[in-house]
C-alpha cells in the first residue's frame, strides 16, 4: 500500500468547522520562529505508553514518532492514515498478517539509527509488557498474536483474527517509538523521566510547573513542501498554565499563540470580539466521553441498585442545553462516538436508564432504588480533577443532580498527579469523574475501556464482567457491521443500564481559538491527535 492509507471500515465522524482567517491551500509554508502553546495540566510522567492525559501529550509528543499516524492534513477522517517511520505496508489476503517496511533514514536524537528492532521492542512493551510495567492501551491489541523483526527494516504483525480496529489502533498517538538500546540499558521505566525520540523536535529543558522547551531536529526524517527536512518551526515552548484565565490572557496578549485542548464558548466569543480576524477558530465534536463510575471494590457500591439510582439522577438532556453554553461538553450519547455508524440511535438511547427526558419519573425510580439498597439519604463522595473545563464544571453539576435524590454529597478535587494516584494506586475513591478520551475514532477498540479490570487497566470502577469481555471479543472478530452494531447495543446496555458500571453524561465539544498567523494545524476529533507540530508554521 502507499504511504497514505485509506481504510474501508465503519465510518462516521463529527462535524468540523473553521471560523475566521485561514491559510489557503496554495500558501507556501515559512520557516522559523518559536511557537508558544499553553497547557492546562501537569505532566505525570514522560512515558506515552503509560499516560493517558493531554497534560503529557501536548508538551512531549513532538519529541517522538509513531509507526503510522492520522493524516495531519485530514485529521477529521476516521480512515485516513499516513506512514510516519514506516514507508509502506502490505496486508495478507486473510487480513491476519501485516508487513511494515521501515524508513532507513530515521535516527534517534542521540544519533542511534532506528531499525526494526526498535519497533519490535516498542510494540512488545505496548502489547506484552512485563509484570509491573504499565501499558494503558494494552487492551487495544488483544487481536495481536506476535510482533517480529523480519528484516533489518521490516516488521511483521501477526493477528489472531482479522479486524477493522487494528490499523486505527496502531495510529494511537501515545504509541511513541522507543530505542531498544534505551530499554535494554536503562529499563522499561526510564522513559518516565527521560526523553530520546525520533520526532521533529529535540528536548531542550523542562522547568516543572513552568514550561517544556524543544528545538528543531535537523535530521528529522520527513520532508516539507519545500523539499527540505521538516519541521518549519525553530522550536516551541509548552507553557504550563492550569488556570484558564491565564491561558486566555496569554493568547489575547500574544504571549502564546494556541491552546490545543479547548476553550469554552464564552472564551471563544470574548477572543473573537477583542481580536477579530487576528483570531481563527476551529470547532469539532470530540472523541472524549465524560461520566462517572462507582468503585465496586467498596461495599456500598456493589449493589447495582445504588449505581442505577445515581445514573437515573442525571438530567442529561436538560444538562446539555445548559452546560453547552458554559463548558466544553455538548452531545448526549452512549458509549460510542456520536454520529458514528456504530453509535446508538436516539430512540435506542431513550430506552436506557437515565436517558428518559421525564426527570420526575427518573428521580422517583432512583429514590425507590436507593431505599431498597439501604442508601436513602446516604453520603456520596465524588473524586474530581483540578481542571476547570469540563471536570469541575460537570462535577459540580453532577453533585447538584444527586442532591435532588436526597443524597449528601461532597467533592474531592485533586491536581492531576495525585488524582491519578488515588484511583490508580490507592483505589479507594467512592465515585469519580471518569472518562474515556481516545485519539483515533475507533469504537470497536475504544470500547475496551469497559472490559474487566484484570484486562483493562483504565477500568477505574474495579469490576469484572466476563459477559462484557465475551461480547467485546465477538464484535471485534466479526466482519459484519450489522452484527457488530447488534453486539455493541448489548454491550452498551449492560454497561450503562443493566449493571450501571459506568454512567455516560456528555460527549465533549472541542473549540480551538488561536492566533491567525499560526498555519498548518487542523483540528481533529481528539485533543490527542495531530500534535507532532512538524507541519505547523508561522505566517509572520
Amino acid at each position: 500500500m502507499k504511504p497514505s492509507i485509506k481504510l474501508a471500515i465503519a465510518m462516521g465522524a463529527g462535524a468540523a468547522f473553521t471560523l475566521g482567517a485561514v491559510a489557503t491551500a496554495s500558501a507556501a509554508p515559512k520557516r522559523g520562529g518559536m511557537l508558544n502553546i499553553v497547557v492546562g495540566s501537569k505532566i505525570p510522567s514522560y512515558d506515552g505508553h503509560r499516560e493517558t492525559t493531554f497534560g503529557m501529550i501536548h508538551p512531549i509528543r513532538p519529541f517522538y514518532s509513531l509507526l503510522i499516524r492520522v493524516n495531519p492534513d485530514n485529521p477529521q477522517s476516521t480512515s485516513d492514515f499516513v506512514c510516519d517511520i514506516c514507508s509502506n505496508f502490505t496486508k495478507s489476503s486473510d487480513g491476519k498478517t501485516y508487513v511494515f517496511k521501515i524508513r532507513e533514514n530515521v535516527k534517534f536524537h542521540d544519533g542511534t539509527p532506528l531499525t526494526s528492532q526498535d519497533v519490535k521492542a516498542t510494540w512488545h512493551k505496548l502489547i506484552f509488557p512485563p509484570k509491573g510495567i504499565a501499558s494503558s492501551r494494552k487492551a487495544f491489541y488483544g487481536m495481536v498474536e506476535s510482533v517480529e523483526a523480519t528484516g533489518k527494516y521490516e516488521v511483521t504483525f501477526k493477528l489472531k483474527y482479522a479486524t477493522g480496529g487494528f490499523i486505527p489502533a496502531l495510529a494511537t498517538p501515545f504509541n511513541f517509538i522507543y530505542s531498544k538500546k534505551d530499554l535494554d540499558t536503562h529499563g522499561y521505566k526510564w522513559h518516565m523521566k527521560n526523553i530520546n525520540g525520533t520526532g521533529a523536535f529535540t528536548f531542550v529543558q523542562h522547568q516543572p510547573g513552568a514550561f517544556v522547551e524543544g528545538k528543531r531536529y535537523a535530521n528529522y526524517h520527513l520532508k516539507g513542501e519545500d523539499g527540505k527536512n521538516k519541521p518549519y518551526l525553530d522550536g516551541y515552548k509548552a507553557i504550563s498554565a492550569p488556570k484558564m484565565a491565564i491561558r486566555l490572557q496569554a493568547i489575547r496578549g500574544d504571549r502564546a499563540q494556541i491552546e490545543f485542548r479547548a476553550f469554552p464558548p464564552k472564551a471563544r466569543d470574548d477572543l473573537k470580539k477583542a481580536l477579530g480576524d487576528k483570531i481563527t477558530v476551529q470547532e469539532s465534536d470530540w472523541n472524549c466521553v465524560m461520566g462517572f463510575s462507582s468503585n465496586q471494590k467498596l461495599k456500598k457500591f456493589q449493589d447495582v441498585r445504588t449505581r442505577q439510582a445515581l445514573t437515573l439522577g442525571l438530567d442529561r438532556w436538560g444538562g446539555s442545553k445548559y452546560l453547552s453554553k458554559i463548558a466544553i461538553v455538548k452531545t448526549v450519547g452512549g458509549t460510542v462516538f456520536p454520529n458514528h455508524s456504530l453509535a446508538a440511535k436516539k430512540e435506542e438511547l431513550l430506552k436506557l436508564k437515565g436517558y428518559n427526558p421525564d426527570m420526575a419519573a427518573n428521580q422517583a425510580e432512583a429514590k425507590k432504588l436507593l431505599a431498597a439498597a439501604g442508601m436513602a439519604g446516604a453520603s456520596v463522595e465524588l473524586l474530581n480533577r483540578a481542571v476547570d473545563q469540563p471536570y469541575k464544571v460537570v462535577g459540580t453539576w453532577m453533585l447538584g443532580q444527586w442532591k435532588k435524590l436526597g443524597l449528601k454529597t461532597t467533592q474531592i478535587v485533586l491536581p492531576t498527579g495525585p488524582w491519578y494516584a488515588k484511583f490508580r494506586k490507592k483505589k479507594d475513591q467512592e465515585t469519580m469523574i471518569d472518562f474515556n478520551c481516545q485519539g483515533v475514532v475507533n469504537p470497536l477498540i475504544d470500547a475496551s475501556k469497559w472490559l474487566s479490570n484484570d484486562i483493562a487497566s483504565n477500568n477505574y470502577a474495579n469490576y469484572q464482567d466476563r459477559q462484557l469481555d465475551k461480547w467485546y471479543d465477538q464484535m471485534n472478530r466479526t466482519g459484519d457491521e450489522a452484527e457488530a452494531y447488534s453486539i455493541m447495543r448489548k454491550y452498551e446496555k449492560r454497561i450503562v443500564d443493566e449493571k450501571a458500571h459506568y454512567a455516560v453524561s456528555f460527549w465533549w465539544y472541542k473549540i480551538n481559538p488561536y492566533r491567525s498567523y499560526v498555519k498548518g494545524w487542523n483540528i481533529a476529533p481528539s485533543h490527542y491527535l495531530n500534535q507532532s507540530l512538524d507541519q505547523v508554521w508561522l505566517d509572520k
